[in-house]
């Protein structure tokens, strides 16, 4: 719970209420490695929080995995239109590694912005957050080639660079497996 709450202190001041609060909504969730937590045609209810550990978001377009989200820790995880429209999810969440997660339902949510203004702060935050990491990543489809695209995936996240499959990482690149392979080789020299 202490990540959870250094997350958060980086972006608002918590107090001890605060911090009370927190330990009643969210619930710790340790999962083994290849767990689906948040599954394709559910309606998801919860959001985590990603304290320990590696988790990949796909989609499933016609039995082809597409993955959307390599996540490392410390990030908020979850199916969002799912969870904010409380709509069937088109999304997977699995866990790569083992992981520890922390999550809050809807309505422990609600109590949270219920409690202070703050932290309707924080998630519209987080929120927007995600939405500007998924513009970049369209831009960077869009501007950048398959080489400049996993050159910058190695400075923002080396460590995912080195713990995740090529399969995973060529799919969220939108390269090919083989193709990523002979890139890799390239930067290698």
């Amino acid at each position: 719970m202490e990540s959870l709450a250094a997350y958060i202190q980086q972006k608002i001041s918590l107090n001890e209420t605060d911090r009370v609060l927190l330990s009643k909504l969210f619930v710790s969730v340790e999962l083994p490695a290849k767990s689906i937590f948040i599954a394709e045609g559910k309606t998801e209810h919860y959001l985590y929080f990603l304290a320990d550990g590696i988790v990949r978001g796909y989609k499933n377009q016609n039995g082809k995995l597409v993955v959307e989200h390599l996540v490392e820790p410390p990030n908020f995880v979850t199916a969002l239109d799912s969870f904010f429209s409380e709509s069937v999810s088109t999304d997977c969440f699995e866990t790569l590694t083992e992981c520890v997660l922390y999550r809050i339902s809807r309505e422990g949510l609600g109590a949270l912005k219920a409690a202070d203004e703050k932290w309707s702060q924080l998630i519209e935050a987080e929120t927007n957050e995600s939405l500007r990491c998924k513009m970049q990543r369209v831009n960077d489809f869009q501007t950048l080639t398959a080489k400049e695209r996993y050159l910058k995936f190695i400075r923002q996240t080396p460590q995912l660079a080195l713990q995740v499959s090529v399969e995973n990482i060529a799919s969220y690149l939108g390269i090919e497996p083989q193709s990523l392979s002979r890139i890799r080789r390239q930067v290698a020299i």
